[in-house]
């Protein structure tokens, strides 16, 4: 039923699983078979431990839960067993859909009809005034060379009036 590609998904998903059913030193009785199947339709892959230290019994209960069950044998190891029942469809035919997703669907947006074209996008102020800003001057030559943006207009200082005093940038006193 299984191929070794499945058996291996099917281990992984396991690993972190506790047992949900535990077969006691009675065996195998008809409510241990009741709850495995309850277990099976509610989460598909479960762990079951089977207590007792005869290594064949515990075969034989795997071997017997899966036939009665219609499952199959995903791994034995020591005394826990994993077994594994696809989940039927239900009566309706569909297959179940979460209310969660069913909600993402109807709030997506709907994407443009292929033949419509959609409008362009208005260009900020921002974008323009960076398109229309001056180019950038450099302040000396060589590979080295920085260069600074040139001021729109609006900002660039006013030539100094040219006085026989000048006043000095960092101090502010009059030279």
């Amino acid at each position: 039923m299984l191929d070794a590609a499945d058996r291996k998904a099917l281990r992984a998903r396991a690993h972190h699983l506790d047992p949900v059913v535990m077969v006691g030193e009675a065996g195998l009785t008809r409510a241990v078979v009741e709850e495995t199947d309850r277990a099976l339709r509610a989460h598909e892959l479960i762990k079951i431990r089977v207590l007792g230290d005869d290594r064949d019994q515990r075969r034989t209960v795997a071997d017997e839960l899966c036939s009665v069950l219609g499952c199959a044998s995903v791994q034995a190891i020591g005394k826990l067993l994993v077994l594994y029942r696809p989940r039927p469809i239900e009566e309706t035919g569909e297959a179940h859909t979460p209310k969660k997703r069913i909600a993402q669907k109807r709030a997506s947006p709907q994407r443009p009809a292929p033949d419509r074209i959609a409008p362009t996008r208005v260009a900020s102020k921002r974008a323009t005034a960076e398109r229309e800003a001056p180019k950038r001057v450099t302040e000396r030559s060589g590979p080295r060379a920085t260069t600074a943006k040139a001021a729109p207009a609006s900002r660039r200082r006013a030539a100094p009036v040219s006085s026989p005093r000048t006043t000095n940038r960092t101090t502010g006193r009059k030279t």
